[in-house]
This record gives C-alpha cells, structure tokens and sequence, in this order.
C-alpha cells in the first residue's frame, strides 16, 4: 500500500503560536526514514491571527482557505489509492483529511484520540479556538460553513468514538448528548485498560462501515511525559499505553483508510521528548503501511 504524508502546517484554529511548525520539523525527522511522497502547505505567514478572546469565530476565513487547499491535494491522492497520514497542525486541519477519505470511502467511522472532545460549535465555543469544533464539524452537527469546500457525506455521530477525553465544555456536553457520539475519558481507560476500550472503538466505529479515519492528537498523552502540545491536560495517558494505542491500530489496519497525528508544537516541547514519541508513532504507521498491515513494535 501506498503512502502519502501530508504536513498541514496551520495553528489558526488555537491562539496559541508553534502547531504550525510541528509538521516540517518532524517531515524532516523522517527524511532518514520515509522515502515515499509528500505535500507541505504551510499557513501565510502574513496572516495576522485573532486574537481578541471576544471573536468566538477566530480566523474562521483563513482555516476555510487552508482547509480547502488540504482538502483537495488528500482528495486527490485518496482517488489515487494512497493511505495519506496528515502530520498537523492544530486539529482543525483534520475537517479536510477526515472529510476528504470520507468524500471516497462513502460510509466511514472515526476514532478522535484526543483529551478533548473538540464538539462545539459556532455557538457554544467558549474561546473561539475552531480546533474545539473540527469533531461536530465533520459529523454534521451544526459548523456547516466550516466545511463548505466538501460536498460528499459527513461521518455519521453514530460512528464516531473519542478515547481520552478528560477536559469538556459545560455546553459542549449538551452537544456531545445529543449528537449520539461515543465518548470514552481516561477515566474509563485506568478502569477498562487501554486494549479494551480501543477495542470497543473500532468495533462502534467499524460497525457496517467502509472503514476508519484515525485522528490522533498529542494531548492524549499526559503533558509531563509529552509536553510540546498547545493545550495539555493533566492526568493523560503514559507513553506505553500512547504506543500500545498504535499497536492496536496496526491490528486493526484493514479497516483503517486515514490517519492523522496533530498538535505537535515544537515551541512547548522539552528536550524534544513530545517530538521523540511523535516520530516513533509516525514511523510505526509508515512501516505497517507500507508493508501491508504488518505490525513491528521497533523504534527509530
């Protein structure tokens, strides 16, 4: 199976500055290592980001102009037979990477690997930040104009399942009960084990599907162990537990059609330990890939 790396080099959708330089540092990471093709777009260094904590739609024209171009080039490749791997980014660089497999695949699930649920709205927001929206949007729960550039299925709440959500809105909550999503908190992964409950994952988000956009978010993992994330939250996940969810995606490898791992801000780092677990988790995915499902638990 063909791979093809994308790195979607945007923080527009949080306000803090660094997730947009993540992608090229760990491209280059991965030169020694990943010989297939690849597509950078980065954001116009021009843009002047909102910053006003009263704009609750902030630099919404600017992540539409983005997202489209990374829509198009997945798009693209998708049609083509690649297994493309969106390196972000802010996560509401995963509107165009999930919409766009889901735009050929038809009928998909999702599994968001992330300690926040990202499912607010327009509405509901609280800071304005549209990496918390990017999970309403792309299961069509209202952020219609966040997707404007995608005109095939969304992915049905049904069919969605977060793993390791630890930090929700008060109003997001409402949105989360009535859209139907599966939500599994770190709560459940210390009481379940990690195995069960990624388990339970794939089988909701596979259930009578054409397969699985996987969308990773470094803030899984608990910012003592990986720190260089815009927005970390204690509590997370350990480093083997962050691998063995990997492990188990590589089980399940049939059924995955996407994958995306986002949020690493090289600015948040220390002593390059989030870059180190960001390169080892993308180099297991090249690897199983590429070599048609077979899983090596190797690091490089």
């Amino acid at each position: 199976m063909k791979t093809f790396i994308v790195g979607a080099g945007s923080d527009l959708g949080v306000h803090i500055d660094g997730a947009h330089l993540g992608p090229i540092q760990l491209m280059n990471d991965l030169k020694g290592f990943y010989k297939g093709e690849s597509f950078s777009l980065i954001q116009d260094e021009n843009i002047i980001k909102s910053r006003n904590l009263s704009d609750l739609r902030k630099n919404d024209y600017e992540i539409d102009k983005f997202n489209t171009k990374l829509y198009q080039n997945i798009l693209e490749k998708v049609k083509d037979g690649y297994f493309p791997i969106t390196i972000g980014g802010d996560h509401s660089v995963a509107v165009a990477s999930a919409l766009a497999s889901a735009k050929v695949h038809e009928n998909i699930g999702i599994i968001w690997f992330d300690a926040h649920t990202d499912y607010n709205t327009l509405d509901t927001t609280v800071t304005g930040n549209i990496h918390g929206l990017p999970l309403a949007t792309i299961t069509g729960y209202k952020n219609g104009e966040l997707r404007y550039f995608h005109d095939g299925n969304i992915i049905q709440p049904s069919k969605a399942v977060v793993v390791g959500a630890r930090s929700i809105d008060d109003w997001e909550k409402d949105n989360i009960k009535y859209s139907g999503i599966t939500v599994f908190t770190t709560g459940d992964i210390k009481e379940k084990g990690i195995e069960a409950v990624v388990e339970e994952a794939f089988k909701i988000a596979g259930d009578r599907t054409k397969g699985i956009h996987i969308s990773y978010d470094l803030d899984l993992i608990d910012p003592e162990i990986a720190p260089g994330v815009s927005i970390p939250e204690f509590d997370g996940i350990s480093e083997e537990e962050a691998m063995k969810i990997n492990e188990l995606i590589m089980k399940h490898l049939d059924q995955v059609v996407s994958y995306d791992l986002v949020e690493f801000n090289p600015l948040r780092d220390e002593n390059r330990k989030t870059e180190q677990i960001a390169v080892n988790l993308l180099a297991q995915i090249i690897r199983a890939v590429e070599n048609k499902g077979k899983f090596e638990n190797k690091k490089y």
